[in-house]
């Protein structure tokens, strides 16, 4: 830990800024998974079969893709913190005509406008996160992004239960849909009250209100002229506008492929978007809502163990351990669903798997992807990481009720295999990253790309 980093105090303006770039994760969290509650409705209104809930399900998530691609370059050209603005007014726009949506068509193309802000959020976020935090706080601040995910998430299992215990009749899909535009509305409110990254306005000459960013977020006056030394240097070997190479950034490249890849050959948004139609096929005693809250209620408390030792076990031990969890618990799930094990070992096998997903993978994606590339190309390296994430995620969501249509079982022990290989690859390849600031790691980089 450097001297500077060892005097920067958590301040108010830091605490506002990590609230407000956070609050487009319970976004991200909520139009992810508000869905599931959702398609026994969709099906009925719009006559749709397993293979036509697969394409509406998926289509938020090919609009997530395009968002997650799109969003590098804004972001580095404007900042995180403009180009989130972007992000939210298209959440915004997304719930409401989801709400009010007059067909499918109509439907499917907001839920991909939906899809476009959860693909934006997904890498501008936690890059705006990762250049405004203290180097000793920054994993764990990070995950502060992913804790929000998964606070949507469960507040989209439980405004899903709560709308459905109401029984506003057929067209309560469309209140479902449409709570997501308040949290919308908020984050646009907040982000014109925060700072930009010090990092983006040091790359453009702006050093003056560079230092004010870093003094309002916890730096003294002299660590903030000391860390703005720092990135000129570091943005002095790559400057600005420097393009995305595998020449010059292979290795980050490779990691933030493998990162994203594995994070959904993990099942987890499978699990999300079909919890209830999963415990259904398990053939689950009472409310299938009311087990997706509790599966919800994990995914959030194992969070926090991951934002508690993120940044004391470091990324590289997570993820492996939390491989070996993963990898058991699936394999139980698959078994159960197919009648191998008892079929009431389903929910305590997707408890335990949430346990070892959340406190490990989910939350070191989104910091590995925030940390790993110099900070001239770092919104474009995060979108490509971010765009495998989604475009994998895609693909999964739409093969998934088609395949477990076939085999309940087979889709989860698949998931098992692909967690046993995330192991081994991670303990094979994979650098530790914690507690060094990002100029730091991009000069580890550097020498050992």
């Amino acid at each position: 830990m450097t001297p500077v980093a060892a005097r920067q105090a958590v301040t108010r303006g830091l605490i506002a800024s990590i609230a407000c770039a956070a609050l487009a994760g319970l976004l991200f969290g909520f139009d992810t998974a508000v869905i599931s509650g959702t398609t026994t409705a969709l099906s009925r209104e719009f006559r749709l079969d397993a293979t036509w809930l697969g394409v509406t399900v998926s289509a938020a998530l090919w609009g997530t893709l395009l968002g997650s691609l799109a969003a590098g370059r804004p972001g580095d050209r404007f900042g995180a913190r403009d180009a989130l603005k972007g992000v939210g007014l298209l959440f915004l726009v997304g719930a409401l005509g989801s709400a009010l949506a007059t067909g499918w068509g109509v439907l499917v193309f907001f839920r991909i406008l939906t899809g476009l802000a959860v693909g934006g959020a997904s890498v501008l976020a936690p890059v705006y996160i990762a250049e405004i935090a203290p180097a000793r706080h920054r994993g764990a601040m990070v995950v502060v992004f992913q804790l929000n995910i998964i606070l949507g998430i469960l507040i989209a299992f439980i405004s899903n239960a709560v709308i459905g215990a109401i029984d506003l009749g057929p067209d309560d899909w469309r209140w479902k849909f449409g709570v997501g535009a308040a949290p919308a509305l908020l984050l646009l409110a907040m982000l014109f009250r925060i700072s930009q990254s010090p990092r983006w306005l040091v790359g453009r000459d702006r050093a003056d209100e560079a230092a004010a960013a870093l003094i309002r977020t916890g730096r003294t006056r002299e660590d903030a002229i000391r860390e703005i030394a720092e990135i000129r240097a570091s943005l002095a070997s790559e400057p600005v506008g420097e393009r995305l190479r595998w020449s010059a950034h292979a290795r980050p490249i490779l990691l933030a492929i493998l990162i994203a890849l594995f994070n959904q050959l993990s099942g987890i948004n499978a699990l999300l978007y079909y919890i209830n139609d999963i415990f259904v096929a398990a053939g689950a005693g009472g409310s299938a809502d009311a087990q997706a809250i509790v599966i919800g209620l994990a995914n959030g408390v194992f969070t926090c163990l991951g934002l508690v030792l993120i940044d004391r076990a470091g990324r590289r031990t997570l993820l492996a351990v939390g491989s070996i969890g993963m990898a058991g618990c699936l394999t139980v799930a698959g078994l159960a669903l197919d009648g191998v094990l008892p079929k009431g070992a389903v929910l305590f096998a997707l408890i335990g798997f949430i346990a070892c997903f959340a406190s490990s993978t989910g939350a070191v994606i989104w910091v590995y992807l925030s940390e790993i590339f110099p900070t001239a190309v770092r919104n474009r390296g995060a979108a490509l990481g971010a765009s495998v994430h989604w475009g994998a995620n895609a693909v999964i969501a739409a093969a998934f009720p088609w395949i477990a249509a076939r085999s309940a079982g087979l889709p989860f022990l698949f998931f098992a295999a692909m967690m046993a290989l995330q192991c081994v690859i991670v303990l094979r390849f994979f650098p530790e990253t914690k507690r060094a600031s990002l100029e730091q790691l991009q000069r580890k980089e550097a020498l050992h790309g």
